[in-house]
């Protein structure tokens, strides 16, 4: 089934060269199917890249999804044009009686702020108790996994001596195998990490309605589960296209500031020789999953009825 996008997304041309089957807002309105309202509140700077890799990936489902991005109102995106924004972006305010199958909330480079000295901490905290009467699920990405575990829980995040950078091996936490998130998963799957804080596991444990079900040797938690599969907070970047990791290498060496090499992701470890890519099944698996299981099969069919 196709995905339905805004008109004139630029995503759209840049899938259908993927052979990626999607069509835009004006068509989608001829057929009678119910699609999945699927919302992506992009924190990322570079907005339209970060759409094309999540829109990439919910495509890989036979499911009519139709996506809409919101935008906060307190804060303004340096580094996308701002026609861009007009075009397929909608502030919150606007959307906040709307309800939604299912919502991606994305990471964000403010890592070197508390969660309070963020310009739009206020409005996010909004956002995310929005969610929790007009989503049915809601999946939280590496800064926003972070910042709704301190919501919600109050779970503290922690400065890493050095960046959580590289493609790390992974397993799912012992009980938690038969999960449908998990469904088509290997016993050991791989997933970026680009990070300078963390969450640990000793402080999410004093909280029974959290599960950790998934986390690395190497790279600590990677996902929570809570609230029976209606809140997913994944630590990782499994969204990640293939060269994500080398733009930002390459961006911080030129800066000159003090960056190591990701591990485990250039062949060789030559950056030369390109990233070697062990984590784009199981990012398909785990988006595929989270829409069909958590979403779709639990959704009502009347999108009203979602509390």
């Amino acid at each position: 089934m196709p995905l339905n996008l805004p008109d004139k997304l630029p995503a759209i041309d840049l899938l259908k060269e993927e052979n990626i089957f999607v069509i835009d807002n004006s068509r989608a309105s001829t057929q009678d199917i119910r699609p999945l309202k699927i919302v992506i509140l992009n924190l990322m700077p570079l907005k339209i890249t970060t759409e094309t890799d999540l829109i990439r990936l919910l495509s890989n489902s036979p499911l009519q999804i139709e996506v809409s991005f919101m935008k906060l109102k307190s804060h303004t995106s340096k580094n996308t044009p701002i026609e861009h924004m007009k075009a397929f972006y909608r502030d919150f305010e606007l959307i906040r009686n709307e309800k939604y199958d299912g919502m991606i909330i994305t990471g964000a480079p403010v890592e070197h702020l508390e969660f309070e000295d963020v310009n739009y901490w206020d409005e996010i905290q909004d956002i995310f108790n929005w969610t929790r009467s007009h989503v049915t699920s809601t999946f939280y990405i590496c800064w926003a996994a972070q910042a709704g575990l301190y919501h919600h829980y109050g779970i503290p995040k922690y400065q890493l001596d050095k960046k959580m950078f590289g493609i790390f091996e992974h397993h799912i936490c012992e009980g938690f195998k038969q999960l449908p998130i998990f469904r088509g998963f290997d016993d050991v799957f791989f997933v970026p990490h680009s990070r300078h804080t963390e969450v640990r596991r000793e402080d999410i444990e004093k909280h029974p309605e959290l599960q950790i079900i998934s986390e690395s040797d190497d790279s600590g938690v990677h996902i929570v589960m809570a609230r029976g599969g209606r809140e997913f907070y994944v630590t990782g970047h499994s969204e990640y296209s293939p060269y994500t990791l080398d733009t930002e290498y390459r961006r911080d060496l030129g800066k000159g500031l003090p960056i190591d090499m990701p591990k485990n992701y250039y062949r060789d470890n030559d950056p030369e020789k390109g990233p070697l890519v062990r984590w784009r099944s199981v990012a398909n698996l785990l988006f595929s999953n989270w829409m069909n299981y958590y979403v779709y099969q639990e959704t009502p069919y009347d999108i009203n009825l979602i509390k």
